[in-house]
């Protein structure tokens, strides 16, 4: 039986993470990604299964981050698009993107080369098409600034 989709997402759309206080935060759909992936600098491992991380929201200013502090569901084996296996937190928070809100697992890594702070995986898509060649389908695009007059 074949399920229809509810919802048509561009390949990247801005999210929020409403539990943690995130909103607008640039990330990448990636079908071929089973977990979602989280940048995160400053993990560390605290009593009783919980796990203390800053999220940083963005690239171009590294200060602006959000001290999290959230119990782990799993731990897991992950293996990157370059081959490497690392052994990753995944702990888990309410996505908003667009109309959808739903619970994710999330593992939590330092993407600091990469170009999204988030990668929203096939186990969050779930009911989701995403467009190869659309961008913010859902969601709006960055807030720019107003052009200054001549």
């Amino acid at each position: 039986m074949v399920r229809a989709v509810e919802t048509v997402a561009g390949w990247r759309e801005r999210i929020d993470l409403p539990d943690w206080g995130i909103a607008r935060l640039p990330a990448k759909l990636d079908t071929g990604a089973r977990t979602s992936s989280l940048h995160v600098e400053d993990l560390r491992a605290l009593p009783g299964g919980v796990v203390a991380f800053d999220v940083v929201l963005s690239r171009r200013s590294p200060d602006r981050r959000v001290r999290i502090e959230a119990p782990v569901v799993r731990t897991t084996r992950v293996r990157s698009s370059n081959g490497i296996l690392t052994l990753r937190h995944v702990v888990r928070t309410r996505l908003r993107m667009g109309p959808i809100e739903r619970e994710i697992d999330v593992s939590l890594f330092d993407r600091g080369p990469m170009i999204h702070r988030m990668l929203i995986g096939r186990s969050g898509l779930t009911g989701i098409a995403v467009s190869a060649d659309r961008r913010y389908a859902i969601t709006r695009p960055r807030r720019s600034k107003p052009r200054e007059a001549p």
